[in-house]
């Protein structure tokens, strides 16, 4: 009697730790199988702000009313933390156009003009779209615009609508996505039906 006892306590014991262990398989399948954790602004900037420079590929097009297709262009983009973004068409024409803090320099043809960006507050607005974003720098993307975060660090979606007067009576809307600290598209709605796709790839030119 005694004998019999004790393998059925070692039995139930047995059967006790078996439940508990599929009851942690099923806790842990669930863990793995819950979505990733959503991302608020502060969180994203936070993200990109790791990256303090880089160098990536860029291929555009620009919808335009009035025309049968889209106008095609590539290049390469460059950031410098805080405030340097460098933009080199390469293809259809050679052309640059850098922004570090308000003077923007365009070049074009072997010709060069300086512009401030503090007379423009349109342009200034979208550089800073990008140059905020880039550089995880909240404050500088809501001094122009309303922003909406969607998804997580594995892919997110940062909507920008303008709430400058002068900005806004050009702009209808931007769209920065990315994967974790990578922007990897940007889109642009203009007031009056034309807009702009930009993909982007990480990497120098020629990677």
């Amino acid at each position: 009697m005694t004998s019999g006892s004790k393998i059925r306590r070692v039995r139930e014991a047995l059967a006790g730790v078996r439940r508990l262990r599929a009851a942690l398989l099923l806790a842990l399948a669930g863990l793995l199988a819950a979505p990733a954790w959503a991302l608020d602004l502060n969180e994203l900037m936070a993200l990109l702000a790791q990256r303090r420079s880089g160098e990536a590929r860029f291929t555009e097009q620009r919808y335009v009313r009035g025309l049968d297709g889209p106008l095609d262009s590539a290049g390469v983009l460059s950031f410098t933390a805080p405030d340097k973004l460098v933009r080199r068409t390469l293809t259809p024409r050679p052309e640059s156009m850098e922004v570090q803090g308000n003077v923007l320099i365009l070049s074009r043809g072997g010709r060069t003009r300086t512009l401030s960006l503090d007379a423009m507050p349109e342009l200034q607005g979208m550089m800073e779209a990008m140059r905020g974003t880039l550089s995880g720098n909240a404050p500088a993307l809501l001094r122009y615009f309303k922003a909406d975060v969607k998804g997580d660090a594995k892919a997110w979606t940062l909507d920008l609508v303008p709430t400058l007067p002068a900005l806004a009576a050009q702009v209808r809307s931007l769209r920065l996505s990315g994967i974790g600290s990578d922007v990897r598209g940007i889109e642009m709605e203009f007031i009056g039906g034309d807009r702009s796709v930009m993909n982007i790839v990480p990497g120098p030119a020629g990677s």
